[in-house]
């Protein structure tokens, strides 16, 4: 089930609240992976890649809320945390390659003693 599916069944009280908050911040994962990836410097993507990890974060808060809420049953809950892991999981490891890249480029940018 996809986050869009997902919050269709809230009730309408939430539609302004927290259905936007959840649609929104799961969004918000993909476009900002794709703006640091559009922005060519790693720093840059780095910088967004990290903001597109506290966007999964924020995903999960709002969907445990959710779960408190009895909006979405643990099941439902449990299996959108483990897509979410993976999630964080990949982008932690690009991150980790863009620091590894950095540090070898400017490692290389030294001058001979």
């Amino acid at each position: 089930m996809t986050i869009s599916e997902l919050v269709r069944t809230f009730p309408d009280a939430e539609k302004y609240a927290l259905t936007s908050q959840i649609t929104r911040s799961a969004r918000s994962v993909t476009a900002n992976i794709a703006e640091g990836y559009g922005r060519y410097t790693y720093t840059d993507t780095r910088r967004f890649f990290i903001q597109s990890r506290g966007s999964a974060v924020e995903t999960l808060e709002h969907l445990s809320v959710a779960h408190d809420e009895g909006y979405i049953t643990e099941n439902t809950l449990e299996q959108i945390e483990q897509q979410c892991e993976t999630v964080i999981k990949t982008i932690n490891g690009y991150i980790a390659y863009l620091d590894k890249v950095t540090k070898e480029r400017n490692i290389q940018r030294q001058p001979n003693p």
